[in-house]
């Protein structure tokens, strides 16, 4: 069950019609460094304008014992609510709707479901969750908000990159191209009696009307074991009138995180 809420939540990843898309141009870092200032206030500069995104991708989990590829939908209304639904051979498998306030999904494995918050599931998981950082990473940007943190600026496999260190051992590495301050790998490892990484790449963009987005997304989790999780955006839409359907199926049970 878990390999299907991993890609709900790791997914949990225009105007009227599909938009134009050509591939974003990247370019190396300049040999001189910039500072952490300059990169943020790059990475930040790059449009969002949009109220409503539907993303049609493929998605490919991998772990030390199976591999499984799915089909995606999310549905976002920027900062409000993001609907994923997962499918394989065109079943619906799992459906989940995120809230900044609510985190809810059921998976039909199991036919089971949980309704609850980002405290408990952060938890289970193993990795911390908001609906910010779920909705960051489905955009291409980073997941805390560089703004409000402590980083030293270095040119890195000619990428700019932050790194900042947090009390209990975290460390946090940002990568950068040198032309629009795309993201390019964001890398967070936490050490202790639990160590964990998280390792999110972002190999290509596309360029719309309204916004950069990442093409692809490759995400890297280690907590005991490895999981690889390879997403790839299909179609991309703006500003269609949305709607969030989430009922779950009669019959599951709910089930509740210590």
């Amino acid at each position: 069950m878990k390999k299907l809420i991993a890609i709900v939540f790791t997914l949990s990843v225009l105007v009227g019609c599909k938009s134009k898309q050509a591939a974003v141009a990247t370019e190396e870092a300049a040999g001189d460094s910039k500072s952490a200032k300059e990169i943020i206030a790059g990475h930040y500069k790059n449009p969002k304008n949009f109220e409503t995104l539907h993303i049609n991708a493929s998605a490919k989990y991998k772990d030390k014992k199976q591999s499984q590829s799915v089909s995606a939908e999310i549905r976002i209304k920027k900062d409000e609510t993001i609907l994923v639904s997962i499918k394989f051979l065109g079943i619906t498998m799992a459906k989940a709707i995120i809230t900044p306030k609510r985190v809810s999904y059921y998976e039909k494995i199991n036919n089971t479901y949980f309704d609850g918050n980002y405290a408990a599931l952060s938890k289970w998981l193993g990795t911390d969750l908001d609906y910010n950082k779920v909705q960051n990473m489905l955009l291409g940007e980073a997941l805390d908000d560089l703004t409000k943190g402590n980083y030293k600026a270095s040119v890195e496999a000619d990428k700019y990159k932050l790194i900042g260190k947090e009390s209990g051992g975290t460390i946090k590495e940002f990568l950068f191209e040198g032309a629009n301050y795309l993201l390019k790998d964001q890398i967070i490892t936490q050490n202790g009696q639990e160590p964990r990484s998280l390792h999110i790449e972002y190999p290509a963009h596309n360029t719309y009307q309204p916004a950069i987005l990442p093409a692809q997304i490759k995400i890297e989790a280690e907590q005991k074991d490895k999981v690889n999780i390879n997403i790839e955006y299909t179609t991309v839409k703006f500003d269609e009138k949305l709607t969030f359907p989430y009922d779950v199926p009669e019959g599951f049970e709910q089930i509740f995180i210590e």
